[in-house]
């Protein structure tokens, strides 16, 4: 795992240069927000939703208020399938969605970049996740004190995630809706 979050500050100015003209509490209403876009958005719910579902598991594992096996079945399904999603999602999002809007509006080149990059630095933190989100799933049926102590490090890293994805997804939706919405996409 990285030892220090990449999160940077707030997406440029210049990259929320259509954000202004299209503004998150109105992206509803508008004619182009269509179903394709819609479902994307639901995604990014859901990732954020799965995220914080597993660092409340894990923290209630640690705090004794859930049974061993119990979180164990919750980390491996819900962890297998945030990992899983988000590899998919991404991987999506690099080689078709952001290529088609860089194709709509160059401009923001920069931006997609930016985005493509923090892709790259998630990777490795749900490598980090992984790796220790098994080990932890193993040593609940074999040393359940080494479990906890694993249990603390995949909290740090369940909060770590979180806070990149809470970052990642609001840029790249306040890049991504502006573009789809000016250029009427996806529709």
């Amino acid at each position: 795992m990285l030892d220090t979050p990449i999160i940077r500050p707030e997406m440029s100015s210049e990259m929320k240069l259509l954000l202004e003209q299209y503004p998150r509490d109105a992206w509803s209403s508008h004619p182009g927000f269509q179903e394709k876009t819609q479902h994307w958005l639901g995604a990014h719910r859901m990732f954020r939703t799965v995220a914080s579902q597993i660092l409340t598991d894990t923290e209630s594992y640690i705090d004794q208020s859930m049974e061993t096996s119990e979180y164990a079945d919750r980390l491996s399904y819900y962890g297998n399938g945030l990992v899983r999603n988000l590899h998919g999602h991404h991987h999506w999002e690099d080689h078709s969605y952001f290529p088609e809007l860089f194709a709509a509006d160059p401009r923001f080149k920069a931006g997609l970049d930016v985005l493509e990059q923090d892709h790259d630095d998630l990777e490795q933190f749900l490598d980090d996740f992984t790796t220790t989100g098994n080990r932890l799933i193993k040593l609940t049926h074999l040393d359940e004190k080494q479990a906890k102590e694993t249990a603390f490090a995949l909290r740090d890293t369940s909060e770590t995630i979180c806070s990149f994805l809470t970052r990642h997804l609001t840029d790249e939706e306040e890049l991504a809706v502006p573009i789809i919405l000016h250029h009427r996409l996806r529709g």
